[in-house]
């Protein structure tokens, strides 16, 4: 240190030098029993220290190792590997502390989502909500306003439960793989569906591949194990009515009109005025498949990288130009969905071990997703 006239310290370059030596190489004493190394880098701030050479044993077993070692020196593991085969280590400042969210304004969220759910379930339920509402204030018929509501609770807790469950599906597996994640944020709109549905916040990054998928995956298996059954009771609660227009019909997959035909087949002429139930579930299985799209931070993006890693980024801008093409000549909603890609990012961030690849089994169920997603795609919606 030197000081100034005052006698103030000032800043010394070389303590900073000696200090940022030191922790290169303390960090290097920690690397050195999993990598054979070949040469070190370090950020001018000593943020970054990266280590590159071949890895001694299997990168999960490193990265098992490093990622103790390196959190009681501060610093966050990363394992890459570059094309030419060498391995990399980053030793990143700074490390991820578990953070509790605060729950009342999850539950705040999911109690006015409950009341929006069921304004819109009410009108699907042929109840106009808008004129009940002035009736009851006015008159204090307050038992029809308190029907009328009842009356939008098909389809509300329906919705909800899909939505629900497919957002836990992420909060449990996540929590079992060690990510820090949120409880579901319901988003209540004060229109037509009454929600534009839930979402959870991950606040750490994912370790590596296998845990990559398995939450990316988990939400859309278990709000769907939900959405199906309940779908085949809206639909066996549904009625035929005649066919007057197309207009206003809302859209179907492969998996909904093979449901359609089973559960309620009709001649031409007629068709299914679905059960508020059968409205609900099909919005569920709607969001599911768009969820399913393999780009960004989608549920489908998290998979497709699981996969095949940094290819998945050419797969997300074919996806990415096939909804520009679908918006010009299929349902123009598509272009919102692609303006939502490109706001959270048409690429996926790496885990912290990238290198570990899927294991086989998981790469067959990552494939079968992508039939799974071509059944329960809906091209037209509305």
């Amino acid at each position: 240190m030197t000081a100034n006239n005052e006698g103030e310290p000032m800043f010394s370059y070389q303590s900073f030098l000696q200090k940022q030596f030191d922790v290169v190489t303390a960090l290097r004493a920690e690397v050195e029993s999993v990598i054979r190394l070949v040469d070190i880098h370090t950020s001018d701030q000593g943020d970054s220290v990266v280590f590159i050479g071949r890895l001694l044993n299997s990168a999960e077993d490193a990265y098992n190792i490093l990622k103790d070692r390196f959190q009681r020196l501060g610093y966050t593991a990363l394992l890459r590997r570059e094309k030419n085969g060498d391995d990399v280590i980053v030793a990143q400042k700074g490390v991820f502390p578990f953070t509790r969210s605060n729950p009342i304004i999850n539950i705040a969220l999911l109690i006015i989502t409950i009341f929006t759910t069921m304004f819109a379930g009410a009108s699907f339920a042929q109840v106009n909500l808008l004129r009940v509402i002035p009736n009851a204030i006015t008159n204090g018929n307050w038992a029809a306003l308190f029907s009328a509501f009842v009356s939008g609770a098909p389809f509300a807790l329906t919705l909800l439960l899909i939505l629900g469950v497919h957002e836990m599906g992420h909060y449990i597996v996540g929590r079992l793989h060690g990510v820090n994640v949120t409880l579901p944020y319901f988003i209540p709109v004060p229109f037509g569906l009454g929600t534009m549905g839930a979402f959870i916040q991950l606040k750490s990054p994912v370790e590596n591949r296998k845990a990559l998928f398995d939450v990316g995956l988990a939400g859309p298996v278990a709000g769907f194990l939900v959405a199906l059954p309940l779908m085949i009771v809206g639909l066996s609660m549904s009625k035929l009515v005649p066919l007057l227009s197309t207009s206003g019909q809302l859209g179907s997959s492969l998996l909904l009109r093979w449901l359609t035909d089973l559960i309620q087949p009709h001649a031409a002429g007629y068709a299914v005025s679905l059960h508020p139930i059968a409205i609900a579930a099909w919005f569920g299985i709607l969001i599911t498949g768009i969820n399913l799209l393999p780009m960004g931070q989608l549920d489908g993006g998290h998979v497709a990288y699981a996969v095949l890693g940094k290819a998945a980024h050419t797969l997300a801008f074919i996806a990415f130009g096939t909804m520009i093409i679908a918006g010009f000549t299929v349902w123009s909603g598509w272009f919102t969905w692609a303006f939502f890609a490109i706001i959270t990012g048409l690429r996926h961030s790496a885990p912290l071990n990238d290198i570990t690849p899927l294991d086989p089994l998981r790469k067959v169920i990552g494939f079968l997703t992508l039939i799974w997603f071509l059944l329960i795609i809906t091209p037209r919606p509305f």
